[in-house]
């Protein structure tokens, strides 16, 4: 993601990979096809050992960083997720472990991040959308309404509910097994990444649950929230397509046709080409995304938004173009690029498609032109 990393990162990013080359190889993704959970919660753990569930946490809150702005460390486990597929709730559990050592009581913080940082128990952030809140008796909330599609829903101990009360958004962490609360498992694409509708019906909330102070309006912490998610999934995907187009390169160089290994034909040199330059622009547009919202910039949300507009419709047309430069045996189940179609594809949609995020950058640059 970055042309330069610090001696520490660099460290880091190498454990990330022998881990991951260790944990969670192809053969392993695929075998987790099948399991509800998408993933090896045993695992889960251990990679929050090392750091991975931490990152967005302040030291005070017995979390910590490598660099500056942990969103950037962060980005660099989910680009090496990305080269490899890999399993996990990442993006999920990080959005709100930040968003709760950011804004949450002293009580909230001491029930919900000491299992988030050590990988017992795991965490999902419901969106941006809000659900309908009352006031009740004893001074507390009841909540109604359905959050559509949530990533790792039903793996989740703790779920992040953005609720509007009195015109104003607000947002509180709900129980997962809480009285009225019913999680859907949803089919999905990806064979390791898990999703589920989560229905709330006359869901009690105490006030020690609900982030920030009472007359704090969470609109703008909202939006950081999805500007993490999408910068950290625009990343990923980044990662996906650089493993993509070296293996294809590396299959162009072997492959040979006529007497001519393939990568020798001119035709498919400029095929690469285009590759490599839509790759070059994704990383390059998924770091200023990171960096813009770890550091609170004011144009966070429009190039966050920027690259999930760029990025997915590249990443899906790239590996869709590698599986045809691998001819026959691109297509089949065996091969390996059906994974990062399946992963590419899915990030394209879940934190909003490219046409939305259009429509949002539209929406931005409006505002501003008024």
């Amino acid at each position: 993601m970055e042309l330069e990393l610090t001696e520490e990162q660099t460290a880091f990013v190498e454990t990330v990979r022998k881990f991951l080359a260790a944990e969670c190889s192809i053969p392993t993704v695929r075998n987790l096809e099948h399991e509800p959970d998408g993933f090896d919660r045993s695992v889960w753990r251990r990679s929050a050992e090392l750091g991975w569930t931490s990152l967005l946490v302040s030291e005070a809150d017995g979390g910590g960083s490598l660099s500056e702005h942990g969103l950037a460390d962060l980005a660099l486990v989910a680009e090496e997720l990305g080269r490899c597929v890999g399993p996990g709730p990442l993006v999920p559990t990080n959005v709100v472990a930040g968003a709760v050592s950011r804004h949450g009581s002293p009580a909230l913080k001491a029930g919900v991040l000491p299992g988030l940082l050590d990988g017992s128990t795991i965490a999902a952030w419901c969106g941006p959308a809000p659900v309908a809140a009352t006031a009740s008796g004893g001074g507390g909330l009841v909540l109604d309404g359905t959050c559509a599609l949530v990533e790792a829903g039903a793996q989740a101990d703790h779920l992040l509910v953005t609720f509007s009360l009195d015109g104003h958004l607000r947002q509180a962490v709900v129980a997962a097994d809480a009285p009225g609360v019913t999680v859907t498992p949803l089919a999905g694409l990806d064979l390791v990444r898990r999703f589920a509708s989560v229905s709330l019906s006359g869901v009690a909330v105490a006030t020690d649950a609900v982030l920030g102070p009472p007359e704090e309006d969470a609109t703008a912490a909202v939006e950081h929230q999805w500007g993490q998610a999408v910068a950290l999934q625009s990343v990923e995907s980044a990662g996906a397509m650089d493993h993509v187009l070296a293996m294809t390169i590396e299959y162009l160089g072997d492959r040979y046709s006529f007497g001519r290994p393939l990568s020798s034909y001119q035709a498919l040199k400029h095929r690469v080409a285009d590759q490599k330059m839509w790759l070059e622009a994704s990383h390059g547009i998924a770091g200023a995304a990171v960096r813009a919202v770890a550091a609170d910039a004011p144009n966070a949300a429009e190039l966050a938004s920027a690259a999930a507009w760029w990025i997915g419709p590249r990443a899906t047309e790239l590996v869709q173009d590698c599986i045809q430069l691998h001819g026959g045996i691109g297509v089949t189940w065996e091969h390996d690029l059906h994974l990062y179609l399946r992963r590419v594809t899915v990030n394209r949609a879940t934190y909003g498609t490219p046409e939305v995020h259009a429509e949002r950058i539209a929406t931005q640059l409006l505002g501003a032109a008024l």
